[in-house]
């Protein structure tokens, strides 16, 4: 009788057991079975192009005022230099006053030397804690400021340019004339305003247009995108500017699509042109010309077709290249004159087909080619 009541309780003990290991099982199936939670996407909003912000989007003139310490920045120009704090200020249409807090520190090369420039450029660093939102500064964290050297006029004189290139191709810096009222925090220095240009930072343009930015140095010419590069050495040539290098990147950026595509050069900087003719401005000794406003095609040895489509681009944006100037209410007639003389001279050029051949085959006739170092930016 003992044997049996023992035989029945190990029986219930195996079917509990069997019971138990049935339910885990189902239970485990059911747990690796539960489908996962899928983040929904917007397939509309990750087709929507990059947002470069509102700033560049107008081409009126932006009045700010940057206040701060501005004697300790502006004599703040060493080899190595330091973020200062400063506020940019500017008013809605509605009359209300938006404060954006920044650091700043001066930047460049020649124009930073207290020998050259009476006020350096800037770099403008927005605070991570500014609020931009539905402000015009919204989408931006760097800014270049390109200040007065000798005058404000030639400010405005190297915005146009900017302009100019746009034309040609959205792989350009995009630029803003501004007038700032530069504000002493501490009155040790009389307030001024001044035209200054606000310039799109290197990034921003890269990723507005869906590239990288590429800073390999001791490129070659050549190894650029051909008819972009083309593009790029004649529209020099139209400004009178030599003051460039794409092997040192001096005044030169470079962005590409991926580590496997070829790069694009975009230029900048453009003080030194002729077609600004700042009174500082000198052609490099090793070009042998008379002045910035003497024209060189400095690109490279090519066959003369290549040159068949950039002239017809230039040609067919002539009006509005002469509209850049010819709109513009801020320009001293005189210059306005010498521009468009000076613009009637490339064109000349390049519509002549014996002048343009001995023009852009220059290149091919240089026992060696001159290579402008130049400074890093």
């Amino acid at each position: 009788m003992r044997k049996s009541n023992g035989c029945i309780f190990l029986l219930h003990l195996i079917i509990c057991f069997c019971i138990l290991f049935v339910a885990v099982s189902v239970n485990a199936q059911q747990k690796i079975a539960k489908p996962k939670k899928v983040k929904k996407v917007n397939p509309e909003k990750s087709r929507l192009p990059y947002s470069a912000g509102p700033l560049f989007d107008d081409d009126e003139v932006l009045k700010i005022k940057l206040s701060g310490r501005l004697r300790e920045i502006f004599n703040d120009r060493g080899e190595t230099v330091s973020y200062h704090q400063m506020l940019l200020q500017y008013k809605k249409k509605d009359s209300t006053i938006v404060s954006i807090s920044l650091q700043v520190r001066s930047r460049g090369h020649f124009r930073r030397r207290k020998e050259n420039c009476a006020m350096p450029p800037l770099l403008l660093n927005i605070v991570k804690s500014a609020r931009l939102k539905s402000t015009l500064f919204e989408k931006q964290d760097k800014l270049k400021l390109v200040t007065p050297c000798r005058g404000d006029e030639y400010v405005i004189q190297e915005y146009l340019v900017y302009k100019l290139y746009n034309l040609l191709t959205p792989k350009s810096f995009r630029a803003r004339l501004v007038q700032v009222e530069f504000e002493d925090s501490l009155q040790k220095r009389k307030s001024e305003t001044l035209y200054c240009i606000l310039v799109e930072d290197e990034n921003k343009v890269a990723k507005r247009n869906g590239f990288l930015l590429s800073n390999t140095k001791m490129i070659s010419m050549e190894a650029l995108n051909a008819e972009e590069f083309t593009k790029t050495a004649v529209f020099q040539s139209m400004i009178g500017n030599t003051d460039w290098s794409v092997p040192y990147l001096h005044n030169i950026k470079l962005i590409k699509k991926d580590s496997a595509h070829i790069p694009i050069a975009i230029p900048y900087d453009f003080d030194h042109s002729g077609i600004v003719s700042a009174p500082y401005a000198l052609p490099p000794e090793q070009l042998n010309l008379s002045s910035v406003r003497e024209r060189v095609y400095r690109g490279y040895c090519q066959n003369n077709t290549a040159f068949t489509n950039v002239i017809a681009e230039f040609n067919r944006l002539k009006d509005d290249i002469y509209k850049v100037y010819t709109s513009c209410t801020l320009l001293e007639p005189k210059y306005l004159k010498a521009t468009t003389r000076y613009l009637d001279e490339f064109y000349k050029i390049i519509n002549s087909p014996k002048t343009a051949e001995r023009f852009f085959s220059d290149p091919c006739r240089a026992k060696e080619r001159v290579v402008i170092q130049g400074y890093d930016e």
